[in-house]
Parts: C-alpha cells; sequence; structure tokens
C-alpha cells in the first residue's frame, strides 16, 4: 500500500491509492444486486457495481469490524461498570460538501453494513431534519445562509445524539422534504435503538459551537469525511441542478417551481452558479473543508465521482 512521504510523513493518516484499496474487497462477495446499486445511487451521481465493489464495499467491511470491536470493548467493561453500563449504538458521522454525494454513501454504506455479521440493524438520519424551518430562518435573517452551522438547531441536534447514544428508544428527529425545501409540520422520524446509526450533513464535524461544552462528533464512533476539488463540486452542483430543472422543479409543489416559469433554462443556471457561488462555496471553504482533519477517513473523489483514494487515520 502507498503512503505519503516527505511533510506528509506527519499526516495521521495511511493513505492508499484506489487500486491498493480495492484489493481489499477482493476476498467478500457483494451482497447486493446492480438493481439494488442503481436505486440508492442520488440524482447526478455516479454509482456502478465495480465502485461498490472496489471502494464502499471495503469501507464497509472496516465499519464492521469497528463496529465489532467496540461492542466487544463494550461487553469486557461491563464488569467494571456493573449495572451503569448499557449496550449504546455505533455513531458514524458522514460529513462534506453540498453534491458531492454523501447522501449516496450514506444509503449505500447502511444496506452493506447490515448485511455484515454483528450490525443487522442499521438506520440513517440526515441532518436536515434539524434546520430551522424556512419561516424562522427568514426571521433570524439565515434564509441565504440556509445550510451553514448556525441555520441548525444545533441544541435540539445535539440532545437527540446524545439520546441515542445514551441507548434511548423511541427517539424522534424532524423530517425535510427537499421538494418544498423545507421542514414538515409535525412529522417525525424514530429511531429505536439501532446496532449503528449513520448520521450524515453538512456540518456534522463541527467543533463545539459558543456556549457549548461538546460537539455532535464527540459521540461519533467513526467519521467519514468526502472531499472533493471544489471544481469538481461546482460542476456536479450544477449538472444536479440541471437533472432537477427538468424532473422535480416541474411540480408545483417544489419550492423552486417558480424558476421554470419565470426564467429560461440557461439564466435559471446562471441563478444556481450565484447560489454556488454566494452560499454553496462560502460555506464549503468557511465552515465543512476545515473539518476534514477531523475525519477517521477520507474519500477522496476525482472526475465522475469516482473515489480515487482513501486516507484512513492511524490507529
Amino acid at each position: 500500500m502507498s503512503t505519503a512521504h516527505g511533510t506528509d510523513s506527519l499526516s495521521p493518516y495511511l493513505a492508499i491509492e484506489r487500486a491498493d484499496w480495492a484489493e481489499l474487497g477482493n476476498a467478500t462477495q457483494l451482497p447486493l444486486t446492480e438493481q439494488e446499486v442503481t436505486k440508492l445511487r442520488g440524482l447526478g451521481d455516479f454509482l456502478d457495481m465495480k465502485e461498490v465493489t472496489e471502494v464502499y464495499l471495503p469501507v464497509s467491511h472496516l465499519l464492521s469490524l469497528y463496529a465489532t470491536s467496540t461492542q466487544a470493548l463494550h461487553r469486557n467493561t461491563e464488569g467494571f461498570y456493573g449495572a451503569r453500563a448499557q449496550r449504546t449504538p455505533f455513531i458514524i458521522g458522514i460529513a462534506g460538501s453540498v453534491a458531492v454525494g454523501k447522501s449516496t454513501a450514506a444509503r449505500l454504506l447502511r444496506e452493506l453494513m447490515t448485511r455484515w455479521e454483528g450490525t443487522p440493524k442499521v438506520e440513517l438520519v440526515t441532518t436536515d431534519g434539524f434546520l430551522y424551518p424556512n419561516a424562522e430562518l427568514e426571521r433570524r435573517g439565515l434564509l441565504a445562509k440556509k445550510g451553514f452551522p448556525e441555520s441548525y438547531d444545533r441544541k435540539r441536534l445535539l440532545q437527540f445524539i446524545a439520546d441515542i447514544k445514551s441507548g434511548k428508544t423511541g427517539v424522534t428527529a424532524p423530517v425535510y422534504d427537499h421538494l418544498i425545501y423545507d421542514i414538515i409540520p409535525n412529522e417525525f422520524a424514530t429511531v429505536n435503538a439501532p446496532d449503528v446509526l449513520i448520521v450524515e450533513g453538512l456540518n456534522v464535524l463541527q467543533p463545539p459551537s459558543t456556549g457549548q461544552e461538546v460537539a455532535l462528533s464527540d459521540y461519533f464512533d467513526f467519521s467519514i469525511y468526502i472531499d472533493a476539488d471544489p471544481g469538481t463540486i461546482k460542476d456536479w452542483y450544477l449538472s444536479r441542478f440541471d437533472k432537477l430543472w427538468e424532473t422535480a422543479f416541474l411540480n408545483p409543489r417544489s419550492y423552486f417551481h417558480q424558476l421554470t416559469t419565470e426564467l429560461t433554462k440557461e439564466q435559471a443556471i446562471a441563478r444556481a452558479t450565484g447560489f454556488w457561488r454566494d452560499i454553496n462555496l462560502p460555506n464549503l471553504e468557511q465552515n465543512i473543508e476545515p473539518t476534514r482533519s477531523r475525519a477517521t477517513l477520507v474519500m477522496q473523489k476525482g472526475e465522475g465521482h469516482r473515489v480515487q483514494r482513501v486516507q484512513v487515520r492511524k490507529i
């Protein structure tokens, strides 16, 4: 396996090139069909059987090793802690920019991990549900900064994860609808003590906010950052917007439906370029990318959403 040289030798990560990482999945049969993989792929994301086998299958295997080892450690310390010890879910955080493929990776890893022995019950929650409703964002003057750390109800999100980690059942999370671009009133997703909980979101690796002693990531047992060049991510963002223009945005219920009635496609793409320049890129540069070094594993993508290298934190 290849590792970094020179000043990179001080890095806390072991860098593994794509070809070497792919070898880790050769001895394992892929438990998903091509049809299942197609259903998991997000709009604008590239994902084929080769990518799943060579990249995500070894990642899921590594996650299962961490999860089962953590469970074993918990069992071995029960005697020390006595009645205070409770079995708690293994929590995985997945971070990265808008349009980098977080949601697809999270859904895929959830499906793969359920196939590994020891983690049959895997649930997934996105932090979108903890965004303030649009009306509240507008009241606070934050609608144009939607997705920035301050646009989330961070106290509520932190309490949600703390409850999960403490072993509580029936913990609820608000539900976000990407079509209406807002929280669905009075609708909740319930998490019932899974073996593994995957938490996916832009800012899940943020350090503690002002006035808080702990960060969301303090509750994570493993974390993943999906990385790519900002210029490449911009291309993916605009490509996805183009596809949404021809599909979801045509729905009158869509928050962005008005764009399809008032603008030409070229004008809408220009508007989307502005969204990237004024909102998503600053959020990436100021808030998301600086948290990359907090991740346990970094997946570095190149053209076409293909992972080129994996960096794993040295144990």
